[in-house]
């Protein structure tokens, strides 16, 4: 049995028997069960998954367009001076007003271990942060233990740049 034009016709269906009416009418729904089911609904979902992503790429980019402002406004992260962490430890503790205070040693590659005695609480936290801003050191590890007198503390640090 060939496919053609008159075989697809409603007479041609209607002169075969039964059984083969059923097997053809059966075949035609499979046919469309398997268009619907194999292709349209899985063009829905993938449709519908691009939707979804292309809303929370405008969310990130709407996002993004608001804090570029405030990004723009923020200080320049630490340049790279080549200077040694225990050179700009010193120079920034002088600045600060804790070069009495300080002592230090180094601690491993890139890490220096500072002591600093009877040193003023707010001086100390204010130079710490500092050195992070402006010059990419961070504290690795801190004691601070309060000395004998108000607002003075004694404190062991290993700073790492």
């Amino acid at each position: 049995m060939t496919l053609s034009r008159e075989a697809l016709s409603l007479e041609s269906l209607a002169a075969l028997s039964a059984r083969e009416r059923r097997l053809v009418l059966g075949a035609l729904a499979l046919a469309a069960l398997m268009l619907v089911f194999g292709v349209l609904i899985p063009l829905d979902r993938s449709v519908a998954h691009a939707h979804d992503r292309l809303a929370s790429k405008r969310a990130d980019l709407s996002w993004m367009q608001g804090v570029a402002p405030e990004l723009a406004s923020s200080p320049a992260q630490p340049a790279a001076t080549g200077e040694s962490l225990l050179v700009i430890v010193d120079r920034s503790a002088r600045e600060a007003g804790l070069a009495g205070s300080l002592t230090s040693e180094p601690a491993g590659p890139g890490a220096l271990s500072v002591r600093l005695q009877r040193a003023p609480f707010d001086s100390l936290v204010a130079w710490l942060g500092r050195l992070a801003q402006q010059n990419g050191a961070s504290v690795e590890s801190a004691t601070i233990e309060r000395a004998d007198a108000t607002g003075l503390v004694n404190a062991a640090l290993v700073l790492k740049k």
